[in-house]
């Protein structure tokens, strides 16, 4: 054989054996694409995605997209091949598994988790929304979980509002904390509340819970450094004057907060925010209408503009990230508030494009 076709030969069958081998290697990598956009004044599944009654509403045009970040699952298993195809393809992304799945969180473990942040996030984008059209709603410290095999299990319900502690009234979650600390375990610590099932009925009337009843727990200790608990997660519910359902099946996460927030505040004015621009976005969003930042910010900026979105309202803490490479043709907008976000909105309708907050790198 010629020493021209060994080499060839020799080489092919090298590179078939490296291909064969990244096949087979697996790597400590999860990839991250972008997903897609959802129009938060539109339809999705053939319903509205934003459904409100009980208040007037008005005709919106134009688009304020929320968007979406794809990841491999927690049980994938990329090989070499895989990772480097990721490296090298501008639209992936390729991180360390355990960035996207701390402590090795299960798939299910995974979901579960980005379905409690998604339904926080829709409360929250309801609260700020309402808040910045200066609608009163009104806000109550409960129970959002009860830990298994706890003191307070059987004791302290999901859904009871927590009126005091000690005879101490409760404003704020992390108000149960610090009043259950001041015991030492062993002590009782007694809790004034209205039971979940009074505030559901108060919660579908559009009234606020009445009733109170007490509720004595024995502190138990926690496990890494012996101070007293009771096993429960404060949380926050509200009651709202009207009705603001917000529909969109097979998403998780906070980040779509801010777009459900201005697509409500759109909905509830006048004014069309959008101007009929096409506009998407990112941000977590907190009761006070605080924007805060998502991860995959690339990733979300290159799925706007294929949907085909024009001005991208980017989380001020997220700019510098998005800035180093905007896809060509979309406009980075920096918000840290919903308020911020309104401004920029108006802005945009009018064509009043100069003076936007811009994100540099």
């Amino acid at each position: 054989m010629p020493r021209r076709t060994a080499t060839m030969l020799a080489s092919t069958l090298m590179l078939f054996a490296l291909l064969c081998a990244g096949v087979f290697i697996k790597v400590p990598y999860s990839e991250m694409s972008p997903g897609p956009t959802v129009n938060t004044l539109g339809d999705s599944g053939g319903e509205a995605v934003l459904q409100i009654s009980g208040h007037k509403t008005y005709p919106t045009t134009g688009h304020l997209n929320m968007t979406t970040v794809r990841v491999t699952g927690a049980d994938y298993d990329m090989n070499l091949v895989e990772a480097v195809y990721g490296w090298l393809a501008h639209d992936n992304i390729v991180v360390p598994h355990e960035n996207l799945y701390p402590d090795g969180k299960t798939d299910e473990q995974s979901t579960q988790e980005n379905a409690e942040e998604f339904s926080q996030s829709q409360e929250s984008a309801k609260v700020a929304a309402l808040r910045e059209l200066n609608i009163p709603v009104s806000q109550r410290v409960v129970v959002a979980s009860v830990v298994k095999d706890s003191p307070a299990e059987g004791r302290l319900h999901a859904g009871d509002v927590i009126r005091s502690v000690d005879g101490t009234p409760v404003k704020q979650p992390g108000d149960v904390a610090t009043l259950v600390t001041k015991h030492k375990p062993g002590e009782k610590v007694e809790f004034v509340v209205v039971p979940a099932k009074e505030a559901a009925a108060a919660e579908k009337a559009r009234r606020e819970p009445v009733g109170t009843e007490k509720v004595t727990v024995v502190a138990g200790k926690a496990p890494d450094d012996g101070h007293a608990i009771v096993g429960i997660r404060a949380g926050t519910d509200h009651t709202f004057p009207f009705t603001v359902d917000i529909k969109l099946s097979d998403v998780g996460g906070p980040s779509a907060g801010l777009m459900f927030a201005l697509g409500i505040v759109d909905k509830l004015t006048p004014q069309d925010l959008t101007g009929g621009k096409f506009i998407a976005g990112t941000g977590t969003i907190d009761d006070d209408g605080k924007v805060g930042p998502i991860g995959g910010i690339q990733m979300k900026t290159i799925g706007a503009r294929k949907a085909g979105a024009r001005y991208f309202l980017t989380p001020a803490e997220n700019c510098a990230a998005a800035a180093k490479d905007t896809p060509d043709g979309l406009t980075l907008v920096k918000v840290a508030t919903i308020d911020d976000a309104v401004k920029a909105l108006q802005k945009i309708s009018k064509g009043d494009t100069a003076g936007l907050p811009a994100c540099t790198p």
